[in-house]
Formats: C-alpha cells, sequence, structure tokens
C-alpha cells in the first residue's frame, strides 16, 4: 500500500466510530474529515470501490484468514492500479502515465499472452513478440 500518498480519512457520523478510532488515524498522521450530516450518498465513491472489489474479487474467492485476505486484497490492487481500465481515465489504469501507441496490429501475426490474477478469477491479457 502505498502508505506515503494517504493523507486523509473521511468517514461519515456513525456513532461506532468513537475518538480511540480517530485517535489511531490521527497517530498516523492523517486527517479524519467526517461526512456531512445527513448526507447519505456522499460515500458513493467509497461504496463504488468496495462494490467492485467485491464483484471482482471477494464473490469468487474464499478467504481463510487475515493474511490471506491481504494477498487477495494486494492482488487486486495491483491489477486495478495497473492493468483494469477506467472510464473516467479514458480507458487507461491509475498508474499508467499516457496512452500507448493507437498503431493497427497484425493479429496473425502477434500472440497474446493471458496472465492469470487470483488463480483465474480475473484474466490480464497482454500482445507477446
Amino acid at each position: 500500500m502505498r502508505r506515503e500518498s494517504l493523507r486523509f480519512l473521511v468517514r461519515d457520523r456513525d456513532s461506532k466510530y468513537g475518538a480511540a478510532f480517530d485517535a489511531a488515524f490521527e497517530a498516523e498522521e492523517l486527517e479524519v474529515i467526517l461526512s456531512a450530516p445527513r448526507a447519505p450518498r456522499m460515500n458513493a465513491h467509497c461504496e463504488r470501490i468496495i462494490g467492485s472489489i467485491r464483484r471482482e474479487a471477494l464473490n469468487h474467492v474464499l478467504i481463510v484468514n487475515e493474511a490471506h485476505a491481504r494477498h487477495v486484497l494486494a492482488a487486486y490492487q495491483r491489477h486495478y492500479n495497473t492493468h483494469r481500465p477506467h472510464q473516467a481515465r479514458q480507458q487507461l489504469p491509475p498508474d499508467a502515465k499516457e496512452r500507448p501507441d493507437a498503431t493497427v496490429h497484425d493479429l496473425n501475426a502477434r500472440r497474446v499472452l493471458r496472465t492469470r490474477i487470483l488463480g483465474g478469477v480475473i484474466s490480464e491479457y497482454r500482445y507477446i513478440a
């Protein structure tokens, strides 16, 4: 995880989050920001990514312990940030700096390599020479 890039924790105002919860994040030098009162749609971005993680990875894997969960989530994070296309970024993954060349390839001359992520739950495809 890229901890150095984390600066904020945005959370709702649920009473289950007490002062100790906020203090743990503030000790890590994260600023805790509360969502607006009575604004249930403010968590839409969090709900979207949580839904994507569940649909694309967790619904297909039986998690056996915390270490396994961390492994699955780290593999999904790598896939999400380096390979998975995002509509908001014109089909580029978050870690892509620029769009690759849009040259037309002779599909008969090139082979496609399939990389299985999480035992085949997710597949990534790339051209190989």
